[in-house]
């Protein structure tokens, strides 16, 4: 007897239609995220990449409530049946951060308390999002951590002032490790590392996203916002690239790195840019998200824009473009 499909399993995290707005002197508005619409399954790592300025890490400050004052949101997030948009404060600080959602943050040295040293924070954090009590207990365990994130035992007892950038980036991984939170959201957690750390960073995140999720079995997942499409091709699933604050294309990572390749002509334009590929730039500046043009915002760099492109918004979809790539043009 022939069976169909397995059944698609619910999502870890579920984001439709979130937009960000910061209101600006004189009603001003800049559009920092516009209409971002994704998935990310259990066991699943999802690679968002993009230029800087493109609006990555507020879409990953949307998710945990840590937007300035002057945003504004709209869409849902919803995380566990929770939705992170429209959570109370006191909720994300007692629920969410740390325990439902671990944070590699971009600027770790922001994140540490600069007044206690590295194991200190790890104790600390291991006595609160774990079952872990006692003196010995939590100093093993605070250990065990610094060791997953190849944070070297010998610095344990340094302040945050007395670490490196990549010390310090590995100190905010193994914290963000300890709760073993269903949703690892990482910020550039390469930043600072050597090509081996890198690969081992990202490979420690991609264990924690291996592992089905304890006793509750409903598995983890990985959001891994980076510039290093390296460390994504190494570990991603599925790829969503964002440009001017929309995401122009998801695909699957195989595919998206290998054959046939992204279809969106920017995704294109920075895998090209690699140095291992043609170490061509993609060509002029992305917009100033508070003067974004009519139609695509990528059309002004683009080779196969036409007055289509320039006077109409592309489709939404998994490629957000009205002239994508597809596998004849990669023949030709």
């Amino acid at each position: 007897m022939e069976t169909g499909p397995a059944p698609r399993p619910a999502p870890v995290l579920s984001v439709r239609d979130l937009s960000v707005r910061f209101l600006m002197p004189a009603g001003r508005r800049v559009a920092a995220v516009t209409g971002a619409r994704f998935d990310v399954l259990p066991g699943e790592c999802l690679a968002l990449i993009g230029e800087s300025g493109c609006g990555k890490s507020v879409l990953a400050s949307a998710l945990l409530g840590l937007l300035p004052g002057n945003a504004q949101t709209a869409g849902s997030a919803f995380l566990r049946g929770l939705d992170l948009l429209t959570a109370g404060e006191r909720t994300l600080a007692r629920t969410v951060r740390g325990r439902l959602i671990g944070l590699v943050p971009q600027s770790p040295a922001a994140h540490l308390t600069p007044v206690r040293t590295v194991r200190s924070q790890l104790e600390e954090t291991v006595a609160a999002l774990t079952a872990t009590r006692g003196r010995a207990a939590l100093r093993t365990a605070a250990e065990a951590a610094a060791e997953r994130a190849a944070f070297p035992a010998t610095h344990l007892d340094r302040y945050p002032h007395e670490l490196s950038g990549g010390l310090a980036q590995r100190a905010a991984t193994a914290l963000a490790l300890v709760g073993d939170a269903p949703l690892l959201l990482a910020d550039e957690p390469t930043t600072g590392l050597d090509r081996d750390l890198v690969d081992h960073t990202v490979d420690e995140l991609r264990r924690h996203v291996d592992d089905p999720g304890g006793t509750e079995g409903a598995g983890r997942a990985l959001l891994m916002i980076t510039h290093d499409l390296a460390a994504a091709e190494r570990i991603a699933d599925r790829v969503a690239v964002m440009y001017a604050g929309r995401i122009v294309e998801l695909a699957d990572a195989t595919a998206f790195f290998g054959t046939p390749g992204p279809r969106h002509p920017y995704s294109r334009g920075l895998l090209e840019a690699l140095p291992d590929r043609a170490f061509r730039p993609v060509p002029g500046m992305p917009p100033e998200l508070g003067d974004l043009p009519d139609g695509c915002a990528f059309a002004p760099r683009c080779a196969r824009a036409t007055d289509l492109c320039t006077g109409q918004a592309p489709p939404s979809g998994e490629v957000a473009c009205h002239h994508p790539h597809v596998p004849e043009d990669v023949r030709a």
